[in-house]
């Protein structure tokens, strides 16, 4: 299997093709509107309409698996990011990412990039505070820990690298850049 194998359900019922992005980089994204990471979509943004016409996808999928987090309609989250970051890249229908109802592509993704901390500083710390108090043993599974979380897939469909919500949204551009 390859990313390619996968495709991605729509806000209108339809199903957004990874094997329709072969030959471009992309960053596949879970996001939340009321996240205090909610402001990732600026950078985002920037690096969309940056290098979009040089090869960048970025694909948006609003999760409302941590703590509630995105509650609001495909509709609403779709007003809400074009409203207040003037979004123009694709935005998903509303999926899991962790659990038996997470999107199949969700597997993969882990399966090729698995968590290797939140790094360091005042941030990293308090998220690992809170999964601690959750579940304990959180850092010894690939699940997703937290809205925001990037992966990043390069031109020949590998998943080269995934970014906790805590990094830094320069090395993320960073990497975009050299990658295309």
């Amino acid at each position: 299997m390859s990313i390619y194998d996968y495709s991605i359900p729509t806000p209108d019922g339809g199903q957004f093709d990874l094997a329709d992005n072969k030959g471009k980089v992309m960053i596949i994204v879970n996001t939340a509107t009321g996240c205090g990471f909610t402001p990732h979509y600026a950078p985002l943004e920037e690096m969309f309409e940056k290098y979009h016409d040089k090869g960048l996808e970025i694909v948006d999928i609003p999760c409302n698996q941590f703590m509630n987090q995105a509650p609001e309609s495909d509709e609403e989250i779709h007003q809400f990011c074009t409203l207040h970051y003037n979004t123009k890249f694709p935005q998903m229908k509303k999926s899991d990412v962790n659990g038996e109802n997470a999107l199949p592509v969700y597997g993969y993704l882990k399966s090729q990039q698995g968590f290797k901390g939140f790094g360091d500083g005042e941030i990293a710390g308090k998220m690992d505070g809170l999964l601690k108090s959750i579940d304990p043993d959180y850092e010894s599974n690939p699940d997703i820990k937290w809205n925001f979380t990037k992966f990043v897939v390069d031109r020949n469909g590998n998943v080269v690298a995934r970014f906790e919500p805590t990094e830094d949204m320069g090395k993320l551009d960073e990497l975009v850049a050299s990658l295309l």
